[in-house]
């Protein structure tokens, strides 16, 4: 009978210890459906592959761009923050792995005390050495397996937070870098304007000192000349700006040779803008990427939080030597052990860690919904790039016509004026009108090249340096539960 009841304790032992083996592959739980409504095909699609899976040496063309983002690369705070983040998320993850082994220290005691049992008269001395193990809890429940798992997910969340740094860093120092180039091309506009504005006054002051014209032509002009000059003053300003933004992203002074000093009329060799397909949207854009780490380590919270409902088990043991006089410590007969489990299970904790269990639902929930929520968010922003590189050809072809209208028109006026046909007010129209139109010329330009860089950008381009290298995402610890 005593036979079959220890053959039947080992089988309820055995089954135990499978079950909890089965608890701790089990307790995350099914991972939850995305639902991002993810298209087939962008608003504006253009075949081939994604302008994204070329290094940004590549796409850009100019070299004194290629040289200032290089130099933000290395010198930019923000991205600098973003390394020093990844190496934090490291340690933590390191921190995590290392509580799944045995903490192991050296400890020694020399303890003086009286015992009532032994001679209450004489003091005696107690001496200690030896390794220990302290309250290593045995993982029955996956529960430090569990925070293992969110640790390198938050990792990995960190890696793509720091890459999305820096194909945002190297967008924004390419369209700074444009910014000051065309601040220069509408000061040189503003420049010419205003010689052409001062002749206009001079040659109107001379009609009025003989007496040809009233005073009003003559106050009409000055009013040309101080709008010029407050221009001429706005735009120096906008250089100055321009400048101070692009040192701020490079984190230095940039060298005045690498700056532009006349308008840039192409970012890049690229003739065709090819978006790749949908799917590799999710693939390029770290963004996405962090969200979706974010959502898996939300998962694994949520397993860490169910096993926190089992017992826990940890064993503490210690190994060593023991006597009361320190010059037999070490010798023959001295040795001492000690090994013991301990379970620890709070009966009554009014539902605190079921609460906690709903808590990391909840996050999950709410890492679904931020997930999601990328995803559309990095649709809507090609398809709104796309939506202007449809129509800015068009729109750049038809201000060009409207440039060479105006300024023909002003040539005309100017003209008639001279000859004594017209009156002013048609010459200050005229010039008002093609002057505008050179500025929204400059603008539009400005915004094709600008647009260029969003749609790379917003593909998820930027990151690699050269097109041959290659980006490799690890699997998050969701995707390592489903192979």
């Amino acid at each position: 009978m005593q036979k079959v009841w220890s053959i039947s304790g080992r089988s309820i032992a055995v089954s135990a210890l499978a079950l909890a083996l089965a608890a701790c592959q089990s307790m995350r739980g099914p991972e939850p459906v995305v639902k991002a409504d993810i298209p087939t095909s962008y608003t504006y699609n253009a075949s081939g592959q994604s302008i994204a899976e070329q290094g940004y040496k590549d796409f850009f063309s100019d070299p004194r761009l290629l040289q200032v983002i290089e130099l933000a690369l290395n010198n930019n705070r923000d991205l600098r923050t973003a390394a020093l983040n990844i190496q934090r998320a490291q340690q933590q993850y390191q921190i995590t792995e290392n509580n799944q082994l045995p903490t192991i220290g050296a400890s020694g005691s020399a303890i003086r005390q009286v015992s009532i049992t032994r001679d209450p008269n004489n003091p005696y001395s107690t001496f200690q050495v030896g390794l220990g193990v302290t309250a290593y809890e045995l993982d029955f429940w996956g529960r430090v397996r569990s925070l293992k798992d969110a640790a390198l997910d938050n990792y990995l969340a960190t890696q793509s937070t720091r890459d999305t740094t820096q194909i945002s860093l190297v967008s924004q120092v390419a369209q700074a870098w444009l910014s000051y180039s065309f601040a220069v091309a509408n000061l040189k506009l503003a420049d010419q304007t205003l010689k052409a504005q001062l002749d206009s006054y001079n040659l109107n002051k001379k009609r009025f000192d003989v007496g040809i014209d009233s005073e009003v032509p003559l106050r009409q002009a000055q009013i040309s000349v101080e709008t010029a000059r407050n221009d001429v003053a706005n735009y120096k300003t906008q250089i100055v700006q321009a400048q101070n933004l692009l040192n701020l992203l490079v984190g230095q002074s940039v060298p005045q040779n690498l700056l532009p000093n006349q308008p840039v009329k192409s970012i890049t060799r690229q003739n065709v803008f090819s978006t790749g397909l949908p799917s590799d949207l999710l693939n390029n854009r770290p963004d996405v990427k962090s969200a979706e780490y974010q959502l898996s380590a939300a998962g694994a919270n949520i397993g860490a939080a169910k096993a926190a409902l089992f017992p826990t088990i940890s064993l503490t043991g210690s190994a060593g030597y023991a006597s009361t006089q320190l010059s037999d410590l070490f010798k023959s007969g001295a040795g001492v052990w000690s090994i013991g489990p301990s379970l620890e299970l709070p009966i009554f904790d009014w539902g605190t860690r079921r609460a906690n269990i709903k808590i990391s639902e909840t996050d999950q929930k709410i890492a679904l919904s931020n997930y999601e929520k990328s995803i559309q968010s990095a649709f809507r922003e090609v398809n709104d790039a796309l939506a202007t590189r449809a129509n800015i050809g068009d729109r750049i072809s038809a201000q060009r016509r409207l440039v060479d209208a105006t300024n023909t028109t002003y040539s005309l006026s100017n003209a008639r004026f001279r000859a004594g046909i017209d009156n002013y007010l048609t010459v200050l129209d005229a010039q008002r009108t093609s002057y505008s139109a050179e500025q929204g010329l400059l603008l539009l330009e400005q915004a094709n090249l600008n647009n260029q860089i969003e749609l790379y950008k917003t593909l998820g381009g930027g990151l690699k340096a050269n097109t041959t290298d290659t980006v490799v995402h690890q699997p998050s610890s969701a995707d390592l539960k489903k192979k």
